[in-house]
């Protein structure tokens, strides 16, 4: 490999006098910048390839005009014990504080009264189920017989072993209509959490995904579904402090550089080319390899006989994320957060903090709206989105009602997660391959998560671990299962 820049105990011999080992990460998302800095913490000379010019994958921050812009709306539950561990790595955790206690604001508009009606999910203290009882028997938005046949489908849920291979056949939609719950229970409750971890709705998941998701958040710790989310940029955390992390570490990051290909040679060491711009090139040798990039780049990049079944990657479908952005001139939403039902907005944050806009004092407020699952808006034109999303704005918000919008656009992201559609389980491949030394991590891989941040430091932290175990070097995992 070539020379790297080296930080306190990263430059190093190894115990026995030879050469520390050297690993290529090819790619600077969560998941590739967790195994940098997992294998670089355990002595090994990390080089870490991006193509972009920052790191942070699909989670970042951009500007536009004073403004700094997150592309979408990103959030973490206290049960997301890995992306609190790596927040921690970056110095970053206060960053991105935790609800004391889950609450969220749910305005339903499609009331047949014709009045918005304000319910929240909220919990107490009492220990699991318990601690979401009052706010179920008090929920507005479901009938008394609604209410009651939620909870027995959640007692039943919590029965399920996620791992079970048959749940991951298995459609979540259906699942819940034979435990009785109505078209409006979903829509209510179940879809109204499952489509914002799960990126797709109950009849499109996985009922192993959507096992996981509901058992973890609501039905192990009372704590566990409180919502953690950035008060800065998102690049405030996952491009410059990841960036200084990994400086620290002795980690050379690499920008603007892209993965030509991987070969193993013959003295079984790995030869990574990479292209470090127009006409430039550089050989890496390692003896590790993490790929930490989407399935389909993975696939492209695999030696042969690195999978049994390579063509299982591209059976793994993707979901799109639409992120609306509104400037208005004045402040039209008081509380940090809500969710709406009866309309075709999904999520409203305020990010007038974090964008900068607080600090011009004019009394504007910037609200990002967050569509997950949004195939049949994510190619719509923005205008058309301007004239489909503000009227609803205005109904779920009467502040609205008149307000100026100084801006409005539309962050898309066609690709934003794999699809957690039933069977995707068994095309997810684990950290190992059959090759000595070449790992796999990203979302998409076998984390037992769906696609959140979470599930990409957990990937991370497999790979590096899995690697450390090769080459013989301790390693003890930063996971922790939520309990």
């Amino acid at each position: 490999m070539t020379a790297t820049t080296t930080g306190p105990g990263h430059g190093h011999a190894d115990g026995d006098g030879a050469a520390p080992a050297r690993a290529v990460v090819v790619g600077g998302g969560l998941a590739g910048i967790t195994a940098a800095l997992e294998l670089a913490d355990a002595g090994v000379r990390v080089t870490l390839l991006e193509g972009r010019p920052r790191l942070g994958g699909l989670a970042f921050s951009f500007r536009r005009g004073d403004l700094t812009i997150d592309n979408g709306q990103h959030v973490y539950l206290r049960c997301c014990t890995a992306y609190s561990s790596f927040l921690k790595r970056l110095d970053a955790l206060h960053l991105a504080p935790l609800q004391d206690r889950l609450d969220v604001p749910v305005l339903d508009v499609g009331h047949p009264s014709g009045k918005p009606r304000l319910g929240r999910l909220r919990r107490t203290a009492l220990p699991v189920p318990l601690h979401l009882a009052k706010s179920l028997a008090t929920y507005p938005h479901l009938s008394l017989a609604e209410r009651a046949a939620v909870g027995r489908a959640a007692l039943a849920l919590r029965g399920l072993d996620p791992q079970d291979p048959a749940l991951d056949g298995t459609d979540f939609g259906g699942w819940l209509r034979r435990k009785g719950q109505s078209a409006r229970s979903v829509e209510a409750l179940w879809d109204l959490i499952g489509v914002a971890t799960l990126n797709a709705t109950a009849g499109e998941s996985s009922l192993g995904l959507a096992a996981m998701v509901f058992k973890t958040a609501l039905l192990t710790d009372p704590g566990a579904a409180d919502i953690g989310w950035a008060h800065v940029p998102l690049g405030e955390l996952h491009d410059t402090r990841a960036r200084a992390a990994l400086k620290a570490a002795g980690v050379r990051t690499l920008l603007r550089t892209r993965a030509t290909g991987i070969a193993r040679a013959a003295d079984g060491t790995w030869q990574v080319g990479a292209e470090t711009g127009p006409g430039t090139a550089e050989q890496l040798t390692a003896e590790t390899v993490v790929l930490a990039v989407p399935q389909r780049e993975t696939h492209a990049l695999l030696p042969d006989g690195a999978l049994d079944e390579p063509g299982r990657l591209l059976e793994i479908g993707t979901a799109p994320i639409l992120n609306l952005h509104v400037v208005y001139d004045r402040k039209v939403l008081r509380q940090p957060f809500f969710a709406a039902l009866g309309s075709p907005v999904q999520w409203v944050f305020d990010r007038t903090e974090s964008s900068g806009l607080a600090a011009k004092g004019d009394g504007g407020q910037y609200l990002a709206v967050s569509q997950s699952a949004a195939q049949d808006d994510i190619e719509r034109p923005v205008a058309e989105l301007r004239t489909r999303y503000l009227p609803e704005l205005e109904r779920l918000l009467p502040a609205a009602r008149g307000a100026g919008v100084r801006d409005f656009f539309v962050t898309r992201e066609r690709t934003a997660t794999f699809a957690p559609t039933p069977g995707v389980g068994r095309h997810r491949p684990a950290a190992r391959t059959n090759t000595p030394g070449l790992y796999l991590a990203g979302a998409w891989t076998a984390t037992g998560w769906p696609a959140t941040m979470e599930g990409a430091v957990r990937s991370g932290v497999h790979a590096a671990g899995a690697a450390l175990s090769e080459l013989g070097r301790p390693h003890v995992s930063p996971l922790r299962e939520a309990v």
